[in-house]
Order: structure tokens, then C-alpha cells, then sequence
């Protein structure tokens, strides 16, 4: 069976990624591309435009269901919530990997989920990074409050939201192993005279510049010794590769919220 996959946010360096990786699948075909109102790409050939050769699919300003199976979404959380509310009317599953959504705008991707729409959620697509989540699952269930934890992340210069969706991924992973809450243990900024840490905190230290496709280090530290867990991509192909895997599980899975770990069998 092949996938027709819709792509969301086709001109951006993830979008053309994704187009480049829907080509070289062998169970993916490109159908849709689109870009937001005003973008020089529109009416491009996607295939052109991701220097893959004419593939016969302009990019449109206007999303069309009925042009593919599953959409695959990188652009932004507004844009996000719009195309899930289309999508849902069409019963066309999404794969999502936009990240800087709000509290009250992940419920209401809970909510097209819990009214039918299948949807795969990841701020990582990574295989590597969501295996990575299940070894620090498991070094915070081993080490238990021994450990002071802090988590590192590095992007390139352009990612406008930090800490980076893969790394509150981490933290929220290691807070449930924990039986923790984010939201009250977490520690995003320190400066100044900021007091002996909280043994129940986790930290979060962010770094942007360059072209830094994506590093992540979960440092657990106890007396005597550290244990490490670092991830580091060196290209946007393994995100994308991810993608087109997630897409082809999602279809005909029941309506919910999923993850990576979900596809990968985690």
C-alpha cells in the first residue's frame, strides 16, 4: 500500500526534508505540499523546490484533504490547531511535529483526538532520541532522588521556543518515572543568588547559535559519580524518516493521542 502524505509547512528546512523523504520511501508518495499565505514557494513544484526533481505537486496556500491520506504537520502551534479542526472534519490522521504548544493548546489536541481524529504527537521523530527516552525512564526509576538532574539542549540560531519540545519531552518522561510534576519541579532560568537547589528539581540549560541541528544531554548526577545520556543529530533526515514511519502507523489506528514510543513498540 502506498501513503499519500500531505505535507505542512513544505518550504521551511524540515518541510523540504520531509518532501525529500516522502520521495525516497518506498511506501510514501508526496500528494499535497502547502505553505502559509504569502510565501514565495506558492505555486512551486514541491519536487522542485526540495531539489528532488518535478513531482508534479505545487505548493498550495489552501489545505485540501482530499488530496492525501495522512498530513504531516512542522509549522507552527496557531497553524497546527487550524489544520487539525480541517482534518478532523475529513477524518485524515496527522502526524504532528510542531513544537511550543500551550497547556490549554495541547488539550485541545487531546480534544480532536477524544472526538476521533488519530493523531501522532512528537516533538522528536528521532528513533535514537525516543529510545533515549526510555533509558532515562529507566536510569530515573534506578536512581530514584539520588541524582540532581539537568538537562542541556542546543539549536541552531532560528528556533524561536526554548526549552526545545524534545527536551520538556525528556524532563516530563523523567518527572512521571519520578512520580514528579514538571510544572512545579521544573527549573528554567537561574541568575543570581539563586540558593542551595531543590533535590526534587529539574533543570533545564539552553544554547542557540549556528547550524546545530538538535543536541540533548540528560546529565544525572550523584555523589561520586555521573551518569550521561546524550543525543545528537547531525541532519533533519532522521526527523523526517520518523515521520513517514509514524504516518504509515497511524493509519487505521483507533482515535488518540500517540506518541513515538507508541510507533516504535517502546
Amino acid at each position: 500500500m502506498t501513503i499519500r502524505i500531505g505535507i505542512a509547512g513544505a518550504a521551511g528546512r524540515m518541510g523540504i526534508t520531509l518532501i525529500q523523504a516522502a520521495h525516497a520511501t518506498d511506501y510514501t508518495v508526496l500528494s499535497f505540499a502547502m505553505e502559509q499565505k504569502g510565501s514565495e514557494s506558492i505555486g512551486s513544484d514541491a519536487g522542485t523546490l526540495a531539489g528532488v526533481g518535478t513531482l508534479e505537486v505545487t505548493v498550495s496556500d489552501t489545505l485540501n484533504p482530499n488530496e492525501f491520506d495522512v498530513l504531516i504537520d512542522f509549522t507552527a502551534p496557531k497553524a497546527t490547531l487550524a489544520h487539525l479542526e480541517t482534518c478532523a472534519q475529513h477524518d485524515k490522521p496527522m502526524v504532528i511535529g510542531t513544537t511550543g504548544f500551550s497547556a490549554e493548546q495541547r488539550n485541545r489536541i487531546q480534544q480532536f483526538a477524544d472526538d476521533g481524529l488519530p493523531t501522532v504527537l512528537a516533538p522528536n521523530m528521532s528513533v535514537g532520541v525516543n529510545l533515549c527516552l526510555s533509558l532515562m525512564e529507566s536510569a530515573a526509576k534506578t536512581l530514584g532522588d539520588t541524582a540532581d538532574i539537568e538537562i542541556i539542549e542546543a539549536h541552531h540560531r532560528n528556533k524561536v521556543d526554548a526549552p526545545s519540545g524534545t527536551a520538556l519531552k525528556m524532563g516530563e518522561v523523567i518527572a512521571t518515572a519520578l512520580g514528579r510534576d514538571l510544572d512545579n519541579d521544573g527549573v528554567f532560568t537561574r541568575h543570581g543568588h539563586t540558593g542551595k537547589r531543590d533535590a526534587k528539581s529539574i533543570g533545564f540549560a539552553t544554547i542557540r547559535g549556528g547550524d546545530i541541528v538538535g543536541d540533548h544531554t540528560v546529565l544525572f548526577a550523584t555523589p561520586g559519580e555521573r551518569i550521561e545520556i546524550t543525543h545528537r543529530s547531525s541532519s533533519r533526515m532522521t526527523y523526517a524518516m520518523g515521520a513517514m514511519r509514524a504516518a504509515k502507523w497511524i493509519l487505521d489506528r483507533p482515535s488518540g493521542v500517540y506518541d513515538m514510543r507508541d510507533v516504535l513498540g517502546l
